[in-house]
C-alpha cells in the first residue's frame, strides 16, 4: 500500500472516504427530492419552475461530484491505481467494515436511483418537446405525396 499524499494519514484519509459517503447519502437524499419536483413541474408544464429546479439540480450535483473526485483521489493514494472501495474497506476493523460496506451498498442503490430518476425526466422533457413541435410545425409527412 502507498501512503496517502502528503500531510494526511492513512487513518485521516480513510475517515474523509467515510465522512464523504456519509455526506453523500445526504446529498443523493436531496438530490432525488429535486427530481421528483423536476418530474412534477415537467408534468405540469411548470416552466420557471423547471429553471429554478435545473439550478438547483446544478448546485447539488458538484459538491458530490467533487466528494466523488477526493474519494477516488483518497483511494488512490492508499492503495495504487487499482485500488477500489471493497479494499478500503478491508483496512477497517470488523465492525467499522460491515457499516461501512453496508453503507456503501445504500449509497450505490441511490446512485442507481437518482441516474434512473434523471432519465425519466429526460425522457418525459424529450417527449412534451417532440410533441410540441408536432403540435407548432405539424408532421413532416402529414402531407406527403404517396
Amino acid at each position: 500500500m502507498t501512503a496517502p499524499r502528503k500531510g494526511i494519514t492513512r487513518q485521516e484519509a480513510v475517515r474523509r472516504v467515510l465522512l464523504g459517503m456519509t455526506e453523500d447519502r445526504a446529498g443523493y437524499a436531496a438530490l432525488q427530492t429535486l427530481l421528483e419536483e423536476q418530474f412534477q413541474a415537467t408534468l405540469h408544464h411548470q416552466s420557471a419552475r423547471l429553471t429554478a429546479l435545473a439550478d438547483q439540480v446544478i448546485a447539488a450535483v458538484e459538491p458530490l461530484d467533487a466528494r466523488r473526485r477526493q474519494r477516488v483521489s483518497l483511494v488512490t493514494a492508499l492503495l495504487g491505481p487499482q485500488g477500489d472501495m471493497a479494499q478500503l474497506f478491508t483496512l477497517l476493523q470488523q465492525d467499522a467494515r460491515t457499516t461501512a460496506q453496508r453503507d456503501w451498498a445504500a449509497l450505490e442503490q441511490m446512485v442507481l436511483e437518482c441516474k434512473r430518476l434523471n432519465a425519466r425526466n429526460s425522457d418525459l422533457l424529450t417527449e412534451q418537446y417532440s410533441i410540441m413541435q408536432r403540435v407548432l410545425h405539424g408532421e413532416e409527412d402529414t402531407y406527403a405525396p404517396g
